[in-house]
Formats: structure tokens, C-alpha cells, sequence
């Protein structure tokens, strides 16, 4: 009798070890990775980027952006495709072709403009848009303060951040005179 109990609790032990090791291998598959990702996984490839830039490896610097670039569509937030539309125009200063670089960084910025709006960001929609006005496409700076100014709804300190948008002039009397200021 005593070796029927063994032999049952056996089968127990094993079935129990093979559940286990089942559910660590169906956890591992779907990406159940203990480790942590980055926020901004985008950052250290455009520092790989910039110091390439530095030292003239402009080959280096076009890898470095596409990696970046992948990273930012990989993470879904308008932070990535902001910085790398901000990162394709340095590069494209780079390399004496931003007037090449700007259709990208334009469709970066779309991409930041719509998806700050679909994640409720006012500083993601107010960021997009002063990188319009920097490029001076003024149809898709009037779009982006009517987003803002939806965001913003009836919140005065969120209408104040959108007026500082509007109206460059005080934006740079706010700052000190050198037109810029911090979101």
C-alpha cells in the first residue's frame, strides 16, 4: 500500500514540475521578459547618431537614425517620432540636404502630431506643432492649435500653454527674448 502512495505522489511531483515548466515556457514565448524596457528607446541610438555626426561618419549617422526610427515605431509615443523627425533635420544639416531631409521629418512630425492627440498629450500636440512652425507650414500649425485647443478644453493654465504657441511674441518675451520655452 505504502508503494502505491509513492508511486502516486511521484506522479503528482512530476505533473506538478511539468505544469510549471509549461507555464515559464508559454510566459517566455509571449515576451513575458522580466528585464525592463527602456521608455525612450530611441535616445541612445540618436546619441549614436550625433557623435557620429561629430567625428564625419555620416554613413554611421544614417544607421544610427533608421535605428532610431525603428525604436520610435516600436514604442507607439510621439516623443520617438518628434525626436526623430528632429534627428533626420540635423542630419540632413549634416550632410548639406536638409532640404531633402524635410519631407521626412515632416511625415515624423504628422506621426507625433497624431499620435500626441490620440494619447491626450498637450505637450505632444503643442511640441508637433511648434516643429511645423519651425518648418513653416503654417495649414498644419493651425490644425495642430485646434488640437491643443480641444485638449486644453476649459482648463485656463492649458489654454495659457496654448496661446504661448500661438503667439510667438510673447512666447519670447516669456523666455528671456530668445523665443524659446520649455513645455
Amino acid at each position: 500500500m505504502g508503494t502505491k502512495r509513492s508511486q502516486r505522489l511521484f506522479i503528482y511531483v512530476v505533473l506538478a514540475a511539468a505544469t510549471l515548466a509549461a507555464a515559464l515556457e508559454v510566459t517566455t514565448a509571449r515576451g513575458g521578459d522580466p528585464a525592463p524596457k527602456p521608455e525612450t528607446p530611441w535616445l541612445a541610438p540618436l546619441e549614436n547618431m550625433d557623435q557620429a555626426i561629430e567625428r564625419g561618419d555620416l554613413t554611421s549617422a544614417e544607421t544610427a537614425r533608421h535605428e532610431a526610427y525603428r525604436a520610435a515605431i516600436a514604442s507607439r509615443r510621439w516623443e520617438g517620432f518628434l525626436a526623430a523627425g528632429d534627428a533626420i533635420l540635423r542630419l540632413g544639416e549634416a550632410t548639406q540636404n536638409r532640404g531633402t531631409a524635410e519631407p521626412e521629418a515632416r511625415r515624423l512630425y504628422l506621426s507625433a502630431l497624431f499620435r500626441a492627440r490620440g494619447q491626450q498629450s498637450l505637450d505632444g500636440v503643442l511640441l508637433a506643432t511648434e516643429a511645423f512652425a519651425r518648418l513653416g507650414d503654417r495649414d498644419v500649425v493651425e490644425k495642430g492649435l485646434r488640437m491643443a485647443r480641444d485638449l486644453a478644453g476649459s482648463d485656463p493654465e492649458a489654454q495659457a500653454r496654448v496661446r504661448l504657441v500661438e503667439d510667438p511674441s510673447s512666447r519670447s518675451a516669456a523666455a528671456g527674448g530668445d523665443g524659446r520655452q520649455g513645455l
